[in-house]
């Protein structure tokens, strides 16, 4: 793929990296595929959710491949208040019963639908994956947190084909167990599944913090030993440390993952497109 300037200029953002910059970085992705998460504030503001379709917009329009899974917490919850179910959790999982799970599918299908329809409008082809297309199959955690899953294995056939298609696979972190039935999948794990079951140049987890910090001092880079210490030295820790072992599980395969802030303006083409990135990355 050969964009020269002036054809780069029309599809960049006047914010975003520097056009000397892209054109360096675009050629390391062009065979590649890059697997981006979204969640958190992201999915709620319409400022930086708009941002985040505009961004992919300019991925698609620079014809690489992409892949997105979103989150969707605050559609569930608000979901729940709707229909007077009370949420319960245990180590930060929501308990997903044979009642909430129907509520949790419908909060998440409504989101992707809204996801692909934004993404449409801006002239991007994408489709949606739901829990029907079965592509996400796990193994149910406890019986504890009853349809809650841990993904095992995904159907790349199908993804694959959509890429070849030229659209966007747009991914409910949904699951099916060998019961056949739903299960709520968290959605850094299932984003770490498919970048790894891909064999993806890179994860991209989008989250509400600048990325990995020390002592209020942002990490740029971190391998996967210094990850662990930091872990095991309490410097990451609550909800960040799942998150990092599912990067580090993910590099098995994904020659790196980034946690960018996808609070700041074009992120994800900073993290893709600039030398210093837009927050924290991973590499084994």
């Amino acid at each position: 793929m050969n964009f020269n300037k002036e054809e780069l200029e029309k599809i960049l953002p006047s914010n975003g990296p520097k056009l000397e910059e892209v054109i360096k970085y675009i050629k390391k992705y062009e065979e590649d595929k890059i697997v981006i998460k979204l969640g958190g504030s992201c999915l709620e503001s319409k400022e930086l959710f708009s941002q985040f379709i505009d961004d992919i917009c300019v991925i698609y329009k620079l014809k690489l491949n992409i892949i997105v899974v979103h989150g969707g917490g605050k559609s569930i919850e608000k979901k729940f208040r709707e229909n007077n179910i009370e949420s319960k959790w245990i180590n930060g999982l929501r308990v997903s019963d044979e009642k909430s799970i129907q509520f949790i599918e419908e909060a998440l299908n409504e989101l992707n639908i809204k996801i692909n329809e934004k993404l449409r409008e801006k002239g991007c082809e994408s489709k949606g994956i739901t829990a029907k297309d079965q592509i996400v199959k796990v193994d149910p955690i406890s019986k504890d947190l009853q349809y809650v899953g841990s993904p095992k294995t995904i159907e790349n056939n199908l993804l694959i084909n959509i890429l070849n298609n030229n659209e966007i696979p747009i991914i409910a972190p949904l699951g099916i167990g060998d019961d056949k039935k739903i299960y709520n999948v968290n959605a850094d794990h299932v984003s770490g599944k498919i970048a790894k079951s891909l064999n993806a140049r890179r994860l991209l987890l989008m989250t509400d913090v600048a990325g990995v910090m020390k002592d209020q001092n942002l990490i740029t880079e971190l391998s996967s030993n210094e990850a662990l210490k930091m872990i095991e030295d309490g410097t990451i820790k609550d909800g960040f440390v799942p998150k990092i072992h599912t990067c580090i599980d993910a590099l098995e395969n994904v020659k790196a993952v980034a946690i960018i802030d996808g609070r700041k303006p074009h992120s994800i083409l900073f993290e893709l497109f600039s030398d210093k990135g837009a927050g924290t990355l991973l590499r084994k």
